[in-house]
């Protein structure tokens, strides 16, 4: 075992003769500290869409975004300074399983989860009801 990182595919580099090991920094980066979950735009777009409807609603007032090495966390305040009202998760662990998309409450209760964001979202369509004058 050596102190030296692992080189890729085998690859030779010149300086080898006396020991020396040359090492791509940026791939060397990628390996040890992968990049973060992200919401891609389409996903970004369907939850701000929901989220200017509630904003419009009066219901939300502030959101903040969380990228992180397991998941993104798209958080929902009625005032910044208090907890969130809903988390909207992605989990790419869970896409085989139960779904890589979930709503949580703010008492860490899953409110829907599932593969499709659009179909998770729906958790916050309201009923319409009939109203008698």
């Amino acid at each position: 075992m050596t102190d030296q990182p692992d080189l890729r595919h085998g690859r030779s580099h010149a300086g080898e003769e006396n020991g020396s090991v040359v090492v791509d920094l940026k791939e060397y980066k990628r390996s040890k500290d992968p990049l973060p979950i992200t919401f891609h735009r389409r996903e970004l777009d369907q939850i701000l869409w929901i989220y200017g409807r509630m904003v419009g609603e009066g219901e939300w007032r502030d959101y903040a975004i969380d990228h992180g090495r397991e998941k993104a966390v798209f958080s929902v305040f009625k005032r910044s300074g208090e907890m969130p009202l809903f988390r909207i998760e992605k989990n790419p662990k869970l896409a085989a399983k139960q779904g890589a998309f979930s709503v949580i409450n703010t008492n860490g209760t899953i409110l829907k989860r599932g593969h499709d964001l659009a179909q998770v979202l729906k958790v916050f369509d309201k009923a319409l009801k009939l109203v008698e004058k």
